[in-house]
C-alpha cells in the first residue's frame, strides 16, 4: 500500500534552480513508484516582484542584485546547464537573456490548478522561458502557452486582461513568506518537512523515504 504525500512546490517561473529541483523531484517520485502517491501543488514566489514590463538584461540584473561579475554569472549558467542536462532539461539562456516580471504567469498557474492542468502549465512555462527564450510577462505568449497544454485560450486572455486571481496569488505569496520561505525552490512535504534548493534525485528519494518512515512511526536517519 502506497503512502499519500502532499507536496507544495514553492517556486518562480524565472528560477533556474526551480527547474532543476522540479525535475529532480519528479524523477525521484518515478523511482519510488508505488511506494508513494504524491500530489504536487505549485505555490507562487516572485524573485523580482518590482520588475517592469520590459524586463532587464540577466547579466546586468544579477550584477545589481547579487554583486556577481559577468564571469561568475557565466559560470553559474554553465553549472545550471549541466544540472539541467542531467535531468533532461535544456537550458539555453545566455548573457543576453532577460529577467521578467512573473506575476501574470502565477495568476495563470493558479487558474490552471483549478482546471487540473497546473503541472502541465508549469512545465510549459519553464520550457518557454529557459529553452525557447520566451517572455513570461507577455500576455499573448502566456495565452498561447496556456492553449498548448489544453487550457482555453479565450479564457486565458480574459484572465490576463483583468486582475482575476491576483488577490489569491498575493495571499498565497504572503502565506509562504509568513512560513519562512525566503528562497526557492522550497519543497514542503505534508506541510511539515522542507527541502530547499535544486537538489539531485537521490536527495529527494532519501528525504521522501525518511518522511514516510517517520509517518509510520519509524526511525528517521539524519
Amino acid at each position: 500500500m502506497s503512502n499519500s504525500l502532499k507536496i507544495d512546490f514553492v517556486s518562480d517561473v524565472s528560477c533556474p534552480w526551480c527547474v532543476v529541483g522540479l525535475y529532480g523531484l519528479t524523477r525521484a517520485l518515478d523511482q519510488l513508484g508505488d511506494e508513494v502517491q504524491a500530489e504536487i501543488r505549485f505555490q507562487p514566489f516572485e524573485l523580482n516582484p518590482n520588475m517592469g514590463p520590459d524586463g532587464q538584461n540577466i547579466t546586468e540584473h544579477i550584477t545589481e542584485k547579487y554583486g556577481s561579475t559577468p564571469e561568475q554569472s557565466q559560470k553559474n549558467r554553465e553549472m545550471i546547464r549541466a544540472r539541467g542536462a542531467e535531468v533532461g532539461f535544456a537550458f539555453r539562456t545566455d548573457g543576453n537573456s532577460r529577467i521578467y516580471n512573473t506575476f501574470d504567469a502565477h495568476r495563470l498557474l493558479y487558474w490552471a490548478g483549478l482546471e487540473g492542468l497546473q503541472f502541465n502549465l508549469k512545465e510549459a512555462l519553464f520550457k518557454a522561458y529557459f529553452t525557447d527564450g520566451g517572455n513570461p510577462s507577455d500576455p499573448q505568449q502566456l495565452a498561447l502557452i496556456a492553449e498548448s497544454v489544453g487550457l482555453d485560450r479565450t479564457r486565458a486572455e480574459a484572465i490576463l486582461a483583468s486582475d482575476e486571481y491576483a488577490k489569491q496569488v498575493h495571499e498565497e505569496e504572503q502565506l509562504w513568506l509568513s512560513r519562512g520561505v525566503s528562497s526557492v525552490p522550497t519543497v514542503v512535504f505534508n506541510g511539515q518537512y522542507a527541502v530547499t534548493g535544486g537538489q539531485p534525485v537521490e536527495t529527494f528519494v532519501g528525504a521522501i523515504r525518511q518522511i514516510m518512515s517517520e509517518a509510520k512511526g519509524g526511525t528517521v536517519n539524519n
